[in-house]
């Protein structure tokens, strides 16, 4: 049993003091995934919520906290305090607001497991400690889950290692808390040194280790943002980086008091960390990719966007509704397990969902289809099928369409094919390319409508602005319904945001619309789309670089466009 599974208190329950990372979460470990998966309460700041949220059990009681008295957490100087909020999970049967060790204690009373959750790792943080202490002090059983701290994962993923093979001394530096004495043994060190400051507060800390017998020109890094896709880092020396950051317009700003991870010595130098930084350089870094797809089938692609370093926004321009008439689909389905088919084809991941819902509509599961041939059009819709536990005998070898799938599909048979007879759940909307295709090699087919689809209701109205303004990077249509549902709920996207499109038919109806095609999937498959949209961001960002320029995302061209601020 690992301790993360170890039983709560009937009384005192019990509270694990878990590291959320720097901002990727991603960076989370096993151990903190499996104690949110069982955890009754999460205590967390806002920020750190948003990266462990998504690992909570449904129901989750969330208790959000505001360290400090300011409203910048890195210049409030009290306890912090938590504040009780029901949003979609449950709320937290707590007192009004007291100070954060109390509150964690009374949220573990009767047995409930609390998540108490920090940025980075809780034996960095002074408020965990206190915590800790006080649970001690009460008798309520605790654990700690280690996590990335953020003076290491941050130089990580601005690729400046701390260490090489010819070693060094390094040096943790809070800016905040640092003694007169600290700053002059650093200062006198030739090791590396990862200061944790505020950006507005970075030059003064240079100029700590200036005084304290740091040489100007000692190179040195800053990271605002670190590990999340709006990082941002400057390469500078610690006699320029005040005027680096000045010129990149980093500063001044409203957002100076946000904290960054500063790294002074060689192994920071800028032709170094030209070679090493692999996540800022990823072809999509930032961009901002509209994904406007049904909600069901957006999951998919946009993870593989995020690991090209996007930031998927996801708009659902399709919504899926039952047939109108859904007599014709309960005979279908009926048919399947009277023996009235040969096979059925699916052509969408939607048609699987209307079949499965059906089946369980009647108390079936997959093994109804035994005896039967599956068709599927698509690597999605394969998978859907396999998740319902149903492989499928025949996927398109070629061009993942209604002809590719005629191209593989067997004429019929009499003597080796007792039905010949082909079940089509399909959308209302869908062509007749493949019924027609099917009854020329001499199979009769059930065409039915399994279900349809409608216009989306209009994204909010920032999102129409984002489109319509030129927020957005790149946006990927699908199908030409994508296209003419986008423009009729939130109107044309803006000239210089990429218009990325995974077939000829989606790309004519997109100029049709009056967008320019930038991109198109060299097969109809929304992953190659995708792919090709980062080989078309790889080749923009290797066209800057060779011509000297600074790299851009599309949306900063557009007119009156400010340059990116990294934390927003």
């Amino acid at each position: 049993m690992s301790p993360t599974n170890l039983p709560a208190g009937l009384e005192h329950g019990h509270v694990t003091f878990l590291g959320a990372g720097p901002g990727d979460p991603g960076l989370l470990t096993l151990r903190a995934v499996e104690a949110l998966s069982s955890a009754d309460v999460l205590v967390a700041e806002h920020d750190v919520l948003d990266v462990i949220r998504a690992h909570a059990r449904q129901g989750v009681s969330v208790v959000p906290m505001n360290p400090g008295s300011s409203s910048d957490p890195y210049q409030g100087t009290g306890t912090p305090q938590l504040t009780v909020v029901d949003g979609a999970s449950t709320t937290a049967a707590l007192p009004p607001p007291r100070d954060a060790a109390h509150l964690v204690m009374e949220a573990a009373r009767g047995g409930r497991r609390v998540v108490r959750a920090v940025s980075g790792d809780p034996g960095l943080d002074t408020y965990a400690t206190e915590e800790m202490l006080a649970c001690a002090a009460a008798g309520v059983p605790f654990e700690v889950v280690p996590g990335v701290a953020a003076a290491v994962g941050v130089p990580a993923y601005a690729g400046v290692p701390l260490r090489d093979a010819h070693g060094a001394d390094v040096r943790f530096v809070d800016a905040r808390t640092a003694s007169d004495r600290c700053w002059t043994e650093v200062g006198a060190s030739d090791g590396t040194v990862v200061v944790s400051t505020t950006l507005d507060s970075v030059a003064a800390a240079a100029g700590e280790l200036v005084a304290a017998g740091r040489k100007p020109d000692t190179p040195m890094t800053v990271t605002v943002a670190g590990t999340t896709t709006r990082q941002r880092t400057w390469t500078a020396t610690l006699g320029t980086v005040a005027q680096t950051l000045k010129q990149a317009k980093a500063l001044p700003s409203p957002d100076g008091g946000r904290p960054v991870i500063a790294v002074v010595g060689e192994r920071s130098a800028a032709a170094q960390r030209d070679q090493l930084s692999w996540f800022e350089s990823k072809p999509l870094f930032g961009w901002k990719v509209l994904v406007p797809r049904t909600k069901e089938q957006a999951a998919t692609l946009s993870d593989q966007l995020r690991s090209y370093g996007a930031v998927p926004h996801e708009v659902p321009t399709i919504a899926v509704e039952p047939p109108r008439t859904p007599q014709q689909m309960e005979r279908a389905v009926k048919g399947l397990v009277t023996g009235r088919y040969e096979w059925i084809a699916f052509t969408s991941v939607n048609a699987v969902k209307a079949v499965r819902e059906k089946f369980e509509e009647y108390g079936l599961d997959a093994r109804a289809f035994a005896g039967i041939k599956v068709a599927a059009v698509g690597e999605q819709t394969a998978k859907a099928l396999v998740a319902f536990g149903v492989k499928p005998d025949l996927v398109p070898s070629g061009e993942q369409s209604a002809a590719g799938l005629l191209e593989d599909w067997p004429p019929y048979d009499p003597v080796f094919d007792p039905i010949d007879r082909v079940f089509l759940p399909r959308a209302d909307i869908a062509t007749e390319t493949l019924v027609a295709g099917l009854i020329e090699l001499g199979w009769e087919v059930d065409d039915v409508t399994a279900y349809r689809t409608v216009r989306a209701s209009p994204p909010p109205a920032d999102t129409r602005e984002a489109i319509k303004g030129g927020g957005f990077d790149a946006v990927l249509f699908t199908s030409s319904s994508t296209v003419r549902n986008l423009v009729g709920i939130a109107g044309k996207p803006h000239n210089v945001t990429v218009i990325a499109c995974i077939g000829p038919a989606t790309a004519k109806t997109a100029e049709e619309h009056g967008l320019r095609v930038d991109v198109m999937a060299p097969e109809p498959s929304v992953g190659k789309l995708a792919e090709a949209l980062a080989e078309f961001g790889l080749r923009r960002r290797a066209s800057a670089l060779e011509a000297g320029d600074p790299v851009t995302r599309p949306s900063e061209r557009r007119p009156g466009a400010r340059r990116r601020r990294s934390t927003t």
